[in-house]
C-alpha cells in the first residue's frame, strides 16, 4: 500500500504531517519569544514558572484534549466558532500540547550557553538586545532541536486528536487515530502501512535531532 501510493494512506499521512507542521509553526512563534523573555529577565517566581513548564512535559494528551474539548464544544466559551471536530480544533490542541516542551527546552538551551560569551559581549560594549542576539545565535541548534521535539510530540499523539477531531474520514483522521480505528476493525494491512509511515517519520525526527545535537 505504501509502494503503490494508496490514496487513502497518502491522504492520512499528508494530513497528519500538515496538522503537526502547522501546530509546530504556531507553537514556535509563541514559544521562542516567551522563552527568551523568561530567560533574559529576572523576576519573582521565575524558578517556579520554569518548574511548572517542565512539569507540563508529561501532561497526558487526553487531558489537553479534554481541556480543549470543554472550551470549543457548543456549551463552551468558544463554541460559537464551530471548531469542534475540525482540523483547526486539532491544531489548537496540539499547540497547547507542544508549547511547554518547546518553551522548556528552549530555556534550557539558552541557559546552556557559556556565561563567558555573555560577559565577553558586554565587555565589548554590546547592549541588552545585542547580547541576547549573541546568546540566541549560539544556542540556535539546540533551540531548533526543541522545535523538532515538539513536532515529534505533535505527530505521535492520539488521544487529543480522537477527542477534539472525532476521527472523521477524509477530514480529521490522522495516522495515529486511523491506526487505532483500523486495528479495532481488523484492517491490519492498512494499520501496518500507516504504522510504518509513522515509524519512518519518527526515525527521520530522531536522525535530524541527533545531527543538531552534534552541531
Amino acid at each position: 500500500m505504501i509502494v503503490s501510493l494508496d490514496p487513502e494512506v497518502m491522504q492520512i499521512a499528508g494530513r497528519s504531517l500538515a496538522l503537526a507542521a502547522t501546530s509546530c509553526a504556531i507553537a514556535t512563534l509563541i514559544a521562542l519569544p516567551l522563552s527568551s523573555l523568561i530567560h533574559f529577565n529576572s523576576f519573582r517566581g521565575k524558578r517556579l514558572l520554569i518548574n511548572v513548564i517542565q512539569t507540563l512535559y508529561s501532561v497526558p494528551t487526553v487531558v489537553v484534549g479534554l481541556f480543549v474539548f470543554v472550551f470549543i464544544s457548543r456549551a463552551g466559551p468558544l463554541g460559537s466558532l464551530g471548531l469542534l471536530f475540525t482540523p483547526a480544533g486539532i491544531v489548537i490542541g496540539q499547540v497547547l500540547l507542544v508549547l511547554p516542551i518547546m518553551m522548556g527546552l528552549t530555556i534550557s538551551a539558552l541557559r546552556g550557553v557559556d556565561v563567558t560569551l555573555t560577559d565577553t559581549a558586554i565587555s565589548l560594549g554590546a547592549n541588552r538586545f545585542q547580547t541576547a542576539y549573541v546568546v540566541i545565535k549560539e544556542a540556535r541548534f539546540a533551540m531548533l532541536g526543541a522545535v523538532i521535539m515538539g513536532f515529534g510530540r505533535a505527530i505521535s499523539e492520539v488521544g487529543l486528536s480522537l477527542m477534539v477531531g472525532g476521527n472523521i474520514r477524509g477530514f480529521t483522521r490522522t495516522l495515529t487515530t486511523a491506526i487505532s480505528l483500523e486495528t479495532s476493525k481488523g484492517e491490519i494491512e492498512l494499520s501496518l502501512a500507516l504504522g510504518m509511515i509513522l515509524l519512518f517519520i519518527a526515525l527521520v525526527v530522531s536522525i535530524v535531532l541527533n545531527r543538531l545535537q552534534q552541531r
